[in-house]
């Protein structure tokens, strides 16, 4: 590659590590892991490549130039340190996702928020209770059973995702209309048209999260928003006719 060609490329790595460590640095401001527990990622569909955050590196630490840029096939193309290790799960989703839905899908995040966790630990999905919940997807927030034994010995960050794919083929969920996930067991992924919109994303699911344990706390006879009020909320944010917000 010629010196010109080289130095754009390198400049563009530049730019996406940045929108990936900006995006980090969100997690512990929105209050949704502590320490090292999470991970965002910023996609180039065009490159094919995504920057993530190394592995076990301290939000306080961080810094821009830290950030691990990837290929598809998993290979370093860009940084010194080891990638998150649920790199293999951002890296399968970006495949997947981006395959079926023209590459919308360019910022990926997991997190171990205390609320998302409690039901991702309780194998639960999250009720569509209210219409906080409408404004963002029209369905309960899905949460996958337990990965079996065989695929935790296999490759447990790639069958990860692979589990998340399955649910969403099964239920023919739209992963741009619904951009949240739980993982039963485990913890919230979450994704969006950018690596900002992904935490934005987490950090709407850990509202709704709350809210939903609060709601059956409240009542524990609590029944889903009527599917009218759901379909008002959503299509006013997100419809053809939307409403919501000033007008661009």
């Amino acid at each position: 590659m010629e010196r010109r060609g080289l130095e754009a490329l390198m400049s563009h790595y530049k730019t996406l590590k940045e929108e990936a460590w900006a995006a980090n640095m969100e997690i512990p401001k929105r209050g949704l892991a502590l320490y090292t527990w999470g991970n965002v990622s910023s996609f180039d569909p065009d490159r094919g490549v995504f920057a993530i955050k190394p592995s076990g590196v301290p939000y306080s630490d961080l810094k821009p130039n830290q950030m691990v840029v990837l290929d598809l096939d998993g290979t370093i193309v860009e940084g010194n340190l080891n990638p998150s290790s649920d790199t293999p799960t951002h890296r399968i989703l970006y495949q997947n996702f981006n395959l079926n839905y023209k590459g919308e899908i360019r910022g990926i995040i997991h997190t171990h928020s205390s609320n998302a966790c409690a039901w991702a630990q309780a194998c639960k999905e999250i009720p569509l209770f209210g219409t906080t919940h409408a404004d963002h997807i029209q369905v309960p927030v899905p949460c996958t059973p337990c990965l079996s034994i065989e695929a935790v010995t296999k490759d447990y960050e790639l069958e990860t995702g692979k589990l998340i794919i399955e649910i969403f083929k099964r239920n023919k969920f739209d992963p741009q209309k619904v951009p949240m996930v739980l993982v039963g067991g485990h913890g919230p992924f979450a994704w969006g048209a950018t690596a900002s919109q992904a935490v934005y994303n987490a950090a709407v699911l850990e509202e709704v999260a709350k809210m939903a344990i609060l709601t059956l706390q409240a009542n524990p006879a609590a029944t889903q928003l009527p599917s009218y009020i759901t379909q008002k909320h959503y299509l006013r944010k997100h419809g053809p006719n939307a409403y919501y917000g000033q007008d661009k």
